[in-house]
């Protein structure tokens, strides 16, 4: 696989950051994943994280180096986020439990795979236009889905969502796949706080017009203005397949050269007490240049 990265995430108005993204990745596979914990519910900075620890850790224990069924991968594992959700709170006694929406995509054998529960969205743009996106799972979507099925007078605001991983009930997850990847696609994971104020218009126009590092930070920046002073925290992360590799930044990467037994990731493997400021692009490449690193001494060892 050959492909480019970027991530950024930002606090908005909001008093803490909730959101959390990252990717892992074997010689053959790639997960690419993003939660946002829900507000209005206990610790949502907890429960994104464990999410994505949750599937990183599955990623790590079945990508070997490929998945056998990746979207029955998606399923599990993000039924397996909403299963420790529920454990987390129910070991330290919580009226109410962590709840977080979340969205994934694997890549893999020229194919991409994605899951989603709740309104973190997916995106994937090609030659400048819009070729797939998720359907939230909120009550204003929905609506506007049946509509021409069933008229409803009702007015939802767009943040009631009727599941989410944490929630009582089972959760639902929607699956896609496989889906056929063309050199230069683009796919983005982001919360709702990027395309609740940036349309899908400008989302699609901005991704296809700048490189990846620039296209990432603007989408953001534009979020964070159009959100004002109260907006909500905006994170997003985007994958160029089988982008040209750029020696002179660290968000290429190729994975032909790594032995089976090389798993990447930088999903942080212990939960976090930092619940303020903003995760920035020093950070993630810091955090790349070890994974690489760490590629670099594994590829070197004798077989």
């Amino acid at each position: 696989m050959r492909f480019s990265v970027y991530q950024i995430s930002r606090k908005g108005g909001r008093e803490k950051n909730e959101d959390r993204m990252g990717y892992c990745y074997t010689r053959d596979s790639g997960l690419f994943a993003l939660a946002d914990g829900m507000g209005g519910h206990p610790e949502g900075e907890v429960a994104s994280q464990l999410a994505l620890q949750t599937l990183a850790a599955a990623f790590q224990r079945e990508a070997k180096p490929s998945l056998k069924n990746p979207l029955r991968f998606l399923q599990d594992a993000l039924l397996a986020g909403h299963h420790q959700l529920l454990r987390y709170a129910t070991e330290r006694s919580l009226v109410d439990t962590p709840r977080t929406t979340v969205v994934a995509c694997v890549i893999q054998g020229n194919a991409a795979y994605w899951a989603h529960c709740g309104d973190s969205r997916l995106y994937l743009v090609r030659g400048g236009k819009l070729m797939q996106r998720t359907r939230d799972h909120s009550y204003t979507e929905l609506q506007e889905t049946l509509a021409h099925v069933v008229p409803i007078d009702a007015r939802f605001n767009r943040s009631v969502l009727f599941t989410c991983l944490g929630s009582p009930g089972k959760p639902v997850v929607d699956t896609a796949g496989p889906i056929m990847l063309q050199p230069g696609d683009r796919i983005v994971v982001c919360s709702d706080g990027l395309w609740s104020t940036v349309t899908d218009d400008e989302i699609v126009n901005i991704l296809s017009n700048r490189p990846l590092q620039d296209a990432v930070p603007e989408m953001v920046e534009q979020a964070l203005r159009n959100g004002g002073t109260h907006g909500d925290n905006v994170t997003a992360l985007a994958v160029e397949w089988e982008a040209v590799e750029d020696r002179d930044t660290t968000v290429g990467i190729s994975t032909r050269s790594l032995g089976e037994d090389v798993f990447a990731s930088t999903i942080q493997a212990t939960l976090s007490d930092s619940n303020t400021g903003d995760l920035d692009e020093a950070e993630i490449e810091r955090s790349i240049r070890e994974i690489n690193e760490a590629i670099q001494r594994s590829s070197r060892k004798p077989r």
